[in-house]
């Protein structure tokens, strides 16, 4: 043990400091000893003692020690090592068997203070680190070709340092492997078309868990699902063909792959050959399932469980999923419907009965099964670093949830439980499917009574009259003995004087006679100390002005007053209080509801502007002092709308009316005047005003009948009260009531029809919509008969949504004109007819072609044909090397004896037939008519235009367009004027080749248009744009297709 004792000695203006050490041999483990003592004392006063040991035993044997070589009673003992805590745990880790040169690593850190040193532990016994096979970087673990005989099982890793030791989760290394399969091929299958059939994979030997395929003939073409016909099964391995078909026929082979953490191994096995031999019969079969999940799953909550189910059957069943004591997890998605059932994440909501469903159209085929969920441990409450002090308990308390439920041990320093105390400490919680580990360091502290870190206070003020608590708590191991003096005076508990166990003293009802020094002694069995603080008496605080009551309407401002008086050395502050709660005030200048004035003075007014209904009850002032405090009390009304009625019902529903019922609500210090009902319904986009019976409903008013319902309807109510100040918030909604059913009373809208096939008769209307239904059953009925007949047909059309009725009868004449009414019926009874409206049976085909067809080319693009007046008609025209299946098509409807075609081809020869249709279809065409379209214009624009202005006039001239001898004469030119949105057109002969054309009085612009002209259509043009000034801009355009017309 080394003794260190150090003092300064002071020489004129300078320190010189002293240090003495002395050592001792011990048979106890070293520790440091610091030692302050004063120079003229043959003796240590005080005595600091840093332990470098963990062990409490130790460092306390330490501390007796010190006290008995030096007469010490000053002693205290700090211990600044800081326990490891795991921040990297090692995993499992499964390595490829027979991989020589590889290493693993199995990870392992820590913080700690000192650092921490680690050893391993495999199997329960010590890793021999320092074996050319073994190596420790860092913490982690290295392996160095591992080797499956020796190097396979359970890792645990160990950090220390002096404060004690952790012991990290299990990691297990374990050897992974992939046989090669069996060399016997299995024997071939044969299987009749549309039965069903199964491959077995028999995988070999290997680890971990497999995951299958299937490829045909060759790799790597796979088998596909083709649309549920085939399934591979990820438990079994086998291949499963639910429906055969010849095209089957071919060498299947199972293809396997492990993953391992640092690799990826696959095999495949021998042909399976299949043949599928046809069967013209095609007989049909029920579902029949082949691949059942078990009765019983076990899941690991957290984790993804599959559950797969395969059916043979013709045609191929289709697979549907349920949960039979509840719903399917929305999170099962898409696999709902296939052959594996997939629930990630599993909780333990998802535990139940599922059940697989096949089916087809021959039958069905069910199989359930239950899935139980399991959970790992989990921590609900772990232990926490403690420090207490010697002789003291101490409870840990470790809480750990699973399934099954977790068994709990207690570790300490890596170990069962020993009678030591200090160390790290593990709680370990384990059930069959993990073990988690919670970690915490116990310190023992032994302290003598110390007030450096917590003394008294210096000066305590309180209020004459009042009382004051002067607190003692000194840090201290074990708990001292405390007391109190005043003076040389020791205090006792008095009818003024109260000093608790804790050493907390009161002194009530002060005068200035209690002013003074008061001091706290400590003692325990290490030493004793003191600490002293002053009393100083103030002034008390008194409420000079105290707020009055206050009656206001809510939206107006209120001041409450606030005054009072003070010991002047001391600052003053005000709270005020709104039912009992802190009322602090805001500053929000968009809002303010309410504002205090703070002022360094003895004013604390409260201002509240825009007071709310929710701002009335009691406000308190209290005005304060470091020392005390005094308060004043006073009651705000807030007159305002009345509150929401309360327990609203609805009773006797009618088919249009309904009876309410309500309680008052609060009449927020103003009588309700009236009562308003608002409705809502499916069909109204909010709330709306409801008649009611009676009209107006006074303020005294607890029921009310609101009529003017629509029947078979939902409604939900609110009742608003209102007063003079204005109307309040509306009770709580209603349950939702629907009212009576009754008997329609409006027919349909829209009757109409017409067209169909031969012998048919169309009745269409719009369907009713749901307001005007009243009730459930509802449906249409229709009568008919022939105009000037007597005999009405009446059918039922029960669909609500139908719009539409066809009525045959191979006796109907076409066109025939019928007399039509519709009414609407429900589960009450009929509504009122329609009007009548005429609707026409269906016509025929046209049975003759339309006469004198004759067709005529206006320019290169356009023809007119001409025939005889026919109510609809459709115009074919087609080039003459062209199909007349390729004919464009051109319809009229009406009574028109001319149509104009375009967008012709210029100079060619078009062949043109007219047909007549209707309703019912075409009828025969007419005589081919045909026609050829003039030579093209001129596809280029008149050239070197000009212009001369005088004044508000503008001459412009152009040069002659020259036709070339493939294009058609030019006959003359348009000018196209346009100023404002204002166009007139200007149609010149060949002879003219310039125009005279006013100019705008202001600074505008005008568009002028020059093209040629002639029989072939209008040629290419060339815009200008003019003003006062002169020319602006020209643009020139291509050749027109179809001539200006205005």
């Amino acid at each position: 043990m080394v003794l260190i004792c150090s003092s300064k000695e002071r020489s004129g203006s300078r320190v010189t400091p002293r240090s003495f050490t002395v050592l001792f041999e011990t048979t106890v483990q070293p520790l440091r000893l610091i030692v302050r003592f004063n120079r003229r004392s043959l003796f240590c006063p005080s005595l600091k003692v840093e332990s470098l040991q963990p062990s409490t035993s130790l460092c306390l044997k330490h501390m007796l020690l010190a006290r008995a070589i030096l007469g010490l009673h000053h002693v205290s003992l700090k211990c600044t090592a800081v326990g490891p805590v795991f921040e990297v745990q090692p995993s499992s880790v499964v390595y490829p068997e027979g991989l020589s040169k590889g290493t693993v690593t199995l990870n392992c850190q820590a913080r700690a203070s000192p650092a921490a040193t680690y050893r391993w532990h495999v199997n329960g016994t010590n890793v021999p680190v320092g074996d050319l096979r073994y190596t420790l970087v860092a913490g982690n673990l290295v392996i160095s070709g591992p080797q499956y005989g020796s190097d396979g099982g359970s890792y645990q890793c160990l950090a220390m340092n002096r404060c004690g030791t952790i012991l990290s989760r299990v990691a297990n290394l374990k050897f992974g492997y992939l046989h090669d399969f069996s060399g016997e091929g299995q024997s071939p299958q044969t299987v009749y078309e549309g039965a069903g059939a199964f491959l077995a994979c028999q995988a070999p030997a290997h680890y971990p868990a497999l995951s299958y395929r299937w490829f045909v003939n060759d790799f790597p073409s796979f088998v596909k699902p083709d649309g549920g016909r085939w399934f591979v099964s990820q438990v079994t391995g086998n291949l499963y063909l639910a429906k055969a078909e010849p095209n089957d026929t071919a060498s299947y082979f199972c293809f396997t792959t492990i993953d391992m953490d640092i690799s990826t191994k696959s095999t495949f096995s021998k042909a399976n050959q299949l043949t599928v031999q046809p069967d013209g019969t095609g007989v049909k079969s029920a579902p029949a399932i082949k691949v059942r999940f078990p009765a019983e799953t076990y899941a690991l909550a957290g984790h993804t469980t599959q559950l797969e189910c395969f059916a043979y059957g013709n045609p191929v069943p289709k697979l549907r999923w349920r949960k039979v004591d509840g719903l399917l997890p929305s999170k099962a998605g898409a696999s709902a419907e296939g052959p594996i059932l997939t629930l990630p994440e599993m909780t333990f909501h998802d535990e139940g009965v599922y059940e697989c469903e096949a089916y087809n159209s021959e039958g069905r085929d069910k199989h359930q099964g239950r899935i139980n969920v399991q959970a790992q441990p989990e921590w609900l409450q772990v232990m926490s670093d403690s420090e207490v002090e010697i002789s003291s308990e101490l409870h840990w308390t470790c809480v750990a949830a699973g399934k099954p439920r977790p068994s709990i041990r207690w570790l300490r320093n890596g170990q069962p439980l020993s009678t030591q105390d200090s160390g790290m400490y593990q709680c370990v919680a384990e059930n069959k499917h993990d073990t988690i580990y919670s970690n915490a360091e116990l310190r023992v502290q032994v302290q003598a009574p110390d007030f450096r870190s917590n003394p008294v206070r210096r000066l305590v003020p309180a209020a004459r009259g009042g009382q004051v608590m002067l607190e003692c708590r000194p840090r201290a191991a074990p708990k001292p003995t405390l007391f109190w003096s005043r003076g040389t005076e020791l205090l006792t508990n008095s009818s003024r004087v109260t000093v608790t166990p804790d050493g907390i003293l009161w002194i009530h009802n002060i005068s200035r006679a209690d002013e003074g020094k008061y001091t706290c002694f400590a003692e325990n069995y290490l030493g004793k100390a003191n600490s002293t603080g002053h009393l100083s008496v103030r002034d008390a605080t008194k409420i000079t002005l105290a707020p009055s009551n206050a009656d206001i309407n809510q939206e107006e401002n209120v001041t409450l007053q606030c005054h009072a008086s003070h010991d002047p050395t001391m600052d003053l502050t005000f709270t005020w209080a709104h039912n009992g709660a802190l009322y602090m005030p805001h500053f929000n200048l968009s809002c303010r509801p309410y504002q205090g004035n703070y002022p360094f003075n003895t004013i604390g007014d409260l201002l509240i502007v825009s007071g709310q209904l929710s701002q009335a009850g009691t406000y308190s002032c209290t005005a304060q002092t470091v020392v005390d405090s005094a308060s004043a009390s006073a009651k705000l009304v807030v007159r305002g709308p009345p509150g929401p009625p309360g327990g609203l019902v609805v009773k006797n529903v009618a088919e249009t009316s309904a009876e309410l019922r309500w309680s008052r609500g609060y009449d927020n210090h103003s009588p309700i005047g009236k009562y308003v009902i608002m409705g809502c319904s499916p069909l109204s986009s909010g709330w709306r005003t409801m008649r009611t019976e009676p009209s107006n409903i006074e303020g005294n008013a607890e029921s009310a009948r609101v009529v003017g319902l629509l029947p078979w309807m939902d409604y939900e109510f609110q009742v608003i009260a209102s007063n003079i100040l204005g109307s309040g918030e509306p009770s709580m909604s209603s349950h939702t009531v629907r009212t009576q059913q009754a008997a329609p009373t409006v027919a349909p809208s829209g009757l109409g029809g017409g067209g169909g096939d031969r012998n048919e008769l169309i009745i269409t209307w719009t369907p009713m919509a749901r307001e005007y239904q009243n009730g459930d059953g509802f449906g249409y009925i229709l009568a008919f008969r022939k105009r000037n007949t007597p005999t009405w047909v009446v059918e039922r059309v029960s669909n609500v949504e139908s719009s539409r009725y066809v009525y045959s009868n191979q006796s109907l004449s076409p066109y025939c004109p019928f007399e039509v009414k519709i009414k609407a019926y429900n589960r009450k009874g009929e509504g009122p007819f329609s009007q009548i409206a005429l609707v026409h049976s269906a016509e025929e085909e046209p049975t003759v072609a339309p006469l004198r067809i004759n067709a005529t080319a206006l320019t290169a693009f356009e023809m007119q044909v001409s025939w005889d007046p026919v109510q609809h008609l459709s115009i074919r025209y087609w080039r003459q090397h062209e199909r007349e299946a390729a004919a464009d098509r051109v319809r009229t409807a009406g009574l028109e004896t001319t149509a104009r075609v375009a967008g012709l081809r210029p100079s060619t020869r078009y062949h043109v037939t007219v047909l007549a249709y209707n309703s019912a279809g075409t009828g025969p065409a007419s005589p081919k008519s045909t026609v050829t379209t003039r030579r093209p214009p001129p596809n280029r624009p008149p050239g070197n235009v000009f212009w001369k202005t005088d004044g508000s006039w503008v001459t412009v001239r152009w040069d002659h367009v020259k036709a070339l001898g493939n294009e058609s004469a030019v006959l003359g030119y348009k000018v196209l004027y346009k100023h404002e949105g204002q166009s007139a057109l200007k149609v010149l002969d060949k002879g003219k080749t310039s125009v005279t054309l006013p100019l705008p009085k202001d600074n505008g612009y005008v568009v002028l248009e020059i093209r040629s002209w002639g029989e072939g259509g209008d040629g290419a043009s060339i815009s200008a744009h003019l003003n006062q000034e002169g020319l602006i801009s020209i643009l020139y355009h291509l050749a027109a297709t179809h001539d200006i017309c205005l």
